[in-house]
């Protein structure tokens, strides 16, 4: 009986390192993963805080909370069992998937850009209150997270895509590809939104350190209320921006195109920005084509 008990406990033990090995095989992967995957979540990061300026600030965490739950959702609902099953049963089918989700930031790209030159020449000013009655409306809150979402989506796509690429090259069990992904997505998630709560959130720790009796500490706080405005205004520009060059490269690449090589330039910092660059004046001219053919489209519907 002990000589039994022995034997079992020896199994139980192995299994348990088995099964420990495969954890930190998981973990292993899933960090290889996040570091290619590091550029499109910077994206993510940069595009998000434009989704949330203009509310008030008790708002302002609230709408973040409902987007990071939508980005969850889109990762682990819709994205991991998508992806997996087509990595096995279709893989030629990903890559067309992902550009038609590039066109789509190539389109919202576009549009903010054009909106941005329309509202330039226009010369028609909403009121204040106009201004504020948009912004503190629940409409108005429902139709930034919803455009918040969709963004997502295609970003967290490329994220997710990027990542089974890696997973699938080292580890072949599906098992293990699936463990993976969902602590990328967990992972980049809990990261993503955390740094864009603390990004909006500035300029309120910057009011209360302004209130401080310290000197120093006073100084500090005023110098973040003052600067929050610029940062923000600054991460809608590189949001915008990222849009074009994260829609424009997938395309650009799904058809095999690397533009940085033209240049005979394949890696490095100065590879990266020349391939940025041109695939944001590639996406740009991309959602500047369809950003009528939208509009032709939503005026026939309502017609």
């Amino acid at each position: 009986m002990p000589s039994g008990l022995a034997a079992l406990l020896d199994d139980v033990a192995t299994i348990a390192k088995i099964a420990a090995s495969s954890v930190d095989d998981v973990a292993a992967a899933a960090g290889k993963a996040s570091t290619k995957a590091a550029g499109v979540v910077i994206d993510d990061t940069a595009v998000t805080p434009q989704y949330v300026t203009g509310f008030t600030p008790d708002r302002e965490l609230p709408i973040i909370w409902r987007i990071a739950k939508g980005s969850m959702v889109n990762k682990l609902v819709f994205i991991l069992p998508a992806a997996l099953l087509l990595s096995y049963f279709a893989p030629w089918a990903i890559t067309p998937i992902l550009m038609i989700g590039g066109a789509y930031l190539c389109f919202e790209g576009a549009e903010k850009v054009i909106e941005k030159f329309r509202d330039a020449t226009d010369g028609e000013e909403e009121t204040l209150a106009e201004e504020v009655a948009e912004l503190t409306s629940a409409d108005h809150e429902k139709n930034m997270v919803s455009g918040a979402v969709r963004t997502d989506f295609i970003l967290s796509a490329e994220i997710m895509a990027i990542a089974l690429k890696e997973v699938a090259d080292s580890y072949p069990s599906i098992a293990m590809q699936a463990g993976a992904l969902v602590i990328v997505a967990i992972g980049i998630t809990l990261a993503v939104y955390g740094v864009v709560g603390f990004i909006v959130k500035m300029d309120d720790i910057g009011l209360h350190m302004a209130q401080r009796e310290n000197g120093a500490t006073k100084a500090f706080g005023r110098a973040l209320v003052q600067g929050m405005p610029k940062l923000l205004a600054f991460l809608s520009v590189v949001g915008t921006a990222a849009m074009l060059w994260v829609g424009g490269q997938i395309i650009v690449h799904g058809f095999g195109l690397h533009p940085a090589a033209w240049f005979g330039l394949h890696e490095g910092a100065l590879a990266w920005i020349v391939d940025a660059a041109l695939s944001g004046v590639a996406g740009l001219a991309i959602g500047s084509a369809i950003v009528p053919l939208h509009h032709m489209w939503a005026h026939r519907k309502a017609a």
